[in-house]
């Protein structure tokens, strides 16, 4: 079936890489569009209330829009980078944009956003230390489509840092694989972390440089081939362990950055009973117990068991923080926690959810830090923290991932 094209007038952003445009009355959701522009757009989909639409030839540009770096980007290829086809300066700007809109809708919060640059992607390329290819049934790597289970075969991927790109996976024969991570750390280690497909074994090919070689075989276990899966990380003045696709912030200037606008949030004081809720392998804890010092404690919370054995492992030398298993909606009832003198928590992209908010302002903590991937859950909890006593006293947003969508915030939240 032929799909309809449209000749569109495109307005504001959205949330999610869309611009939003209208056309007789039904809102059209468009892609690889920028504000202002007139485009011709070809309908993706049609549901009854809006489309959704890729802007296939630009009639009137914006003078914001640069030609994709990629060759992979545009209407149909690669679905990983949303803004590739605007500078640098105007993805931040969308960004704020988004940020600020979901708090004025979702949480009647006006505030002027400003979307910092993040050190260590030069020209918003080179920056992804963390790569999952999808693998065609041929074995070949990709990236899927837009809203697709089509892969896009590359050659390269120019986000992609640097050391990842050594590895060469992308010339290789992966035929078995239904995915192929490639991660390169801070510290010089590589691995490559290989999902087989159902019941099938993959023939690892040779690589151009040395990588440990891990198996993905679900449901959280990651099984080494060759060597130990332990990459190794640096944050401030510390090292952390990470095993194998365990969570690290995939751009390289990320961890710092986002460690130093919490800490300068939470002011964590020497005495202080501070937690640490979904706190991977450690970065946050670390540094808070090395503030509270031997006379406070820190408690972590973290529900993946191999995140749970790295941050013990980061923690040995500070007596004063505990990590424990469990997920947050649980375990603070389970380890019987009832008090804070300050609370960080940095959930998946699902947010924390009523459930945890409540849970957390019945811990009567002075400061909540809350580090968040998606403004849209972000800005809901903070109407929920907000009808729980806690107001949004600043918020920081920082581009951790150029040419994409994503926006990383660290929000502070004061009891009053």
């Amino acid at each position: 079936m032929e799909q309809a094209t449209l000749e569109l007038t495109v307005g504001p952003v959205a949330h999610g890489g869309w611009c939003v445009a209208r056309h007789d009355g039904r809102v059209v959701f468009v892609r690889h569009a920028l504000p202002g522009e007139r485009v011709r757009a070809q309908v993706t989909e049609e549901t009854a209330r809006f489309l959704r639409a890729d802007a296939v030839e630009i009639l009137e540009p914006s003078p914001d829009r640069v030609v994709p770096p990629c060759p992979f980007a545009g209407p149909g290829r690669c679905g990983g980078c949303d803004w590739q086809h605007a500078t640098l300066e105007a993805q931040r700007e969308l960004k704020a944009q988004v940020v600020a809109e979901q708090l004025r809708r979702l949480a009647g919060i006006e505030r002027k956003v400003l979307v910092e640059e993040v050190p260590g992607a030069p020209g918003g390329l080179g920056w992804r230390t963390r790569v999952q290819f999808a693998a065609t049934p041929a074995g070949e790597l990709g990236f899927r489509r837009h809203r697709s289970h089509a892969i896009e075969v590359v050659d390269a991927c120019l986000i992609a840092h640097p050391e990842v790109e050594a590895v060469g996976a992308e010339a290789r024969g992966w035929k078995g694989a239904a995915g192929v991570e490639v991660i390169a750390s801070e510290l010089g280690d590589r691995a490559v972390v290989i999902a087989p497909r159902p019941r099938r074994t993959v023939a690892v090919p040779d690589l151009d440089v040395p990588a440990d070689i891990l198996v993905n075989q679900g449901k959280g276990r990651t099984d080494p081939r060759h060597g130990s899966g332990v990459l190794h990380e640096r944050a401030g003045d510390r090292e952390f362990r990470v095993s194998g696709s365990g969570f690290w912030q995939v751009h390289p200037g990320a961890a710092e950055t986002l460690l130093d606008a919490v800490l300068t949030y939470a002011q964590p004081e020497p005495g202080e009973w501070a937690l640490d809720l979904y706190c991977g392998v450690g970065l946050f804890a670390a540094a808070l117990a090395e503030r509270v010092g031997e006379e406070g404690a820190v408690f972590g919370l973290e529900s993946e068991a191999a995140a749970v054995r790295d941050a013990r492992a980061n923690l040995r030398d500070l007596p004063q923080a505990r990590v424990e298993r469990g997920r947050v909606e649980e375990a603070l009832d389970r380890f019987q926690i009832e008090r804070a003198d300050l609370v960080v928590v940095d959930p998946p992209r699902s947010g924390l959810g009523r459930d945890v908010v409540d849970r957390i302002a019945a811990l009567e903590a002075a400061r909540i830090v809350y580090v968040s991937c998606d403004p849209a859950t972000l800005a809901r909890d903070l109407a929920w923290l907000d009808e729980r006593g806690y107001r949004l006293a600043d918020l920081r947003a920082f581009d951790c991932f150029p040419q994409t969508h994503h926006v990383e915030c660290v929000a502070l939240l004061i009891a009053g």
